[in-house]
């Protein structure tokens, strides 16, 4: 079995250890309404997702319940 014949300096770890970092997530301007999203997520203000709308914008209520609160 392979056993180092000297002990690694610890300013020879550390540097090996600096490039083990988080980097911060990168955000995208989304293309219907340009605020910032992070990529290969839907919209969550207007509910895009690429060219085409996939779920309903976050404020707003789902489309049957708009028409059934003004029957009402």
């Amino acid at each position: 079995m392979a056993v180092p014949k000297q002990k690694q300096s610890s300013a020879r770890r550390d540097k090996r250890r600096a490039q083990h970092k988080i980097s911060a997530p990168t955000y995208n301007l989304c293309p219907q309404c340009h605020s910032p999203r992070l990529p290969h997520r839907v919209c969550p203000e207007c509910g895009h997702y690429g060219r085409r709308q996939v779920q309903e914008p976050a404020g707003q209520p789902p489309l049957g319940e708009e028409q059934s609160q003004q029957s009402q």
